[in-house]
């Protein structure tokens, strides 16, 4: 359930980042709140259209996906948060290993994944500030047949842009989780065994394309 929840999630609100040229946001100004809830808004409706795309080949629509997972998430901030304490143990080419070994690992998985879609529908309720810098946008998912799925997306303005740092689905940080899962593998293996672990998971995947 929590993997199908994942893929949902990617699956339905992952899209290319917004740039408004010239304008730099106030860190959770009233105007960054708005933003960041159209953001969502739009990469939702980007994401189901290549989801229900049954034109070109599976191949060109994985590629296409997977650049929206890349421009939307801030995906060396997530990659060092997930390795928590352990980053600063981390040799300098550790560090650059790993963040590669995670952002391939993330996207392999969910372009990979084209043929979940199965009627969801998603939408925007609202959203808030977080903290000093971010923005939560609160959503929904309605699942044919089954519970709707609550998920709360963290959001960054960065440089006149958005970016996801992490999503709450049901409450649970999904940025949390992975570090839990992580520090179990350092703590048995060090780093090398985690960075042994991300490769063999990702090679599982293939070639991108």
């Amino acid at each position: 359930m929590q993997s199908r929840r994942a893929f949902l999630l990617g699956g339905t609100a992952l899209g290319a980042t917004i740039a408004v040229p010239g304008l730099l946001w106030a860190a959770a100004s009233p105007q960054a709140v708005a933003g960041a809830q159209s953001f969502i808004t739009n990469l939702a409706q980007q994401g189901l259209t290549i989801l229900q795309s049954t034109g070109g080949k599976i191949e060109q629509r994985e590629a296409q996906f997977r650049n929206l997972l890349a421009n939307s998430f801030d995906m060396p901030f997530i990659a060092r948060f997930a390795l928590g304490k352990y980053w600063r143990k981390a040799t300098p080419q550790q560090r650059a290993d790993y963040v590669a070994l995670f952002t391939e690992f993330i996207l392999k998985s969910y372009s990979r994944r084209m043929g979940g879609y199965s009627g969801e529908t998603f939408s925007v309720s609202s959203a808030r500030t977080a903290g000093k810098k971010d923005i939560m946008v609160k959503t929904q998912i309605v699942q044919p047949g089954g519970p709707p799925i609550k998920a709360d997306w963290r959001v960054r303005p960065q440089k006149g842009q958005f970016k996801i740092i992490d999503i709450m689905v049901e409450g649970v940080s999904m940025a949390v989780t992975q570090r839990s899962e992580f520090s179990a593998v350092v703590r048995q293996r060090g780093v090398p065994g985690l960075l042994q672990a991300l490769r063999a998971r990702t090679e599982k995947f293939g070639v991108a394309s």
